[in-house]
């Protein structure tokens, strides 16, 4: 009898020990993806509820719930849930800027032994809002929109000429007229109609003259737009365009006999240097083509 008291002793403490390795809070989730079905996304802001029970016999605890997404917000049950009790998780989608089909990861991390870190989706489709002139023409100057506010003719041959359209709409009551005054001589604007109707579309020819320009490399020039416009009557815009040499008639021979520069080096760095002290370097070069070579312009950045 004395032998068995030990004995009961034992068992009755693995017993107990087993009971409390046992208790554990279980996270289990109604479903773990939501589905918004169509989402406009004029209507704003639209919410997921994803909800849960705790089926373990223990107390649960959702220590993180996160989201790599910008346009998500989240809340959820931030006090301890008993075994049986219910939580939530809401997530606040906002569809402005989205459009198509999205899928939205949400990352919960819990006291849950079997299942510390889960995902939940978030997902549906956005319909895009009707697209207005703001978007088509989203650089208003005044009461007149444009496209876009720079003409930009990129690579250009230093005798050819280059035309763009500049596309215009009058966000106006009134008729807009659209003139030109004091362009360079390298720049030709035409406005297509120089009237422009109220609520209406049109646009503006832009040539470029690469050869009365006279110049190379990296340029930007401004022209002005002179209208009846009430709230700003002259409108001034930028015409980008590098201009480069054109090898384009040069025959094969030529181009073989063409001049050649090359540099001793073509990097030069200065190190430390004082504050207010100038300092300067050469950059040495020679000619190893066939054929004379002209420096056409030098221009720091």
């Amino acid at each position: 009898m004395r032998r068995l008291k030990p004995i009961l002793f034992a068992v009755l403490l693995i017993t107990g020990f087993s009971v409390l390795a046992q208790k554990k809070a279980t996270i289990s989730f109604t479903a773990k993806d939501y589905d918004l079905g169509k989402v406009k996304e004029v209507d704003g802001v639209k919410a997921g509820k994803f909800e849960f029970t705790n089926t373990g016999n223990d107390t649960l605890k959702l220590l993180s719930v996160n989201s790599a997404y910008a346009n998500i917000s989240l809340s959820w049950t931030k006090t301890p849930v008993p075994p049986k009790g219910n939580g939530f998780i809401s997530a606040n989608f906002n569809p402005k800027g989205q459009q198509g089909i999205f899928q939205r990861e949400i990352n919960v991390v819990s006291n849950d032994q079997d299942q510390p870190r889960l995902t939940l989706m978030l997902k549906g489709e956005v319909e895009p809002r009707p697209k207005t002139e703001a978007d088509d023409y989203p650089n208003p100057i005044g009461n007149l929109r444009f496209n876009t506010s720079q003409v930009a003719f990129n690579n250009i041959n230093n005798t050819d000429t280059k035309t763009d359209t500049l596309k215009v709409y009058n966000d106006w009551t009134k008729p807009m007229s659209i003139t030109f005054t004091a362009l360079p001589e390298y720049i030709k604007c035409k406005a297509v109609p120089e009237n422009l109707n109220p609520k209406k579309k049109g646009y503006i020819l832009v040539t470029y003259d690469a050869g009365k320009r006279k110049d190379f490399g990296f340029l930007n020039d401004r022209f002005a737009i002179t209208t009846n416009d009430s709230a700003q009557a002259e409108k001034n815009l930028n015409v980008t365009a590098n201009i480069v040499e054109d090898f384009s008639k040069m025959t094969p021979e030529q181009l073989l006999n063409a001049a050649k520069i090359k540099f001793e080096s073509e990097t030069f760095n200065f190190d430390t240097i004082t504050e207010g002290k100038p300092v300067e370097t050469d950059f040495k070069f020679s000619n190893v083509g066939n054929d004379d070579l002209f420096i056409r312009k030098v221009k720091g950045s």
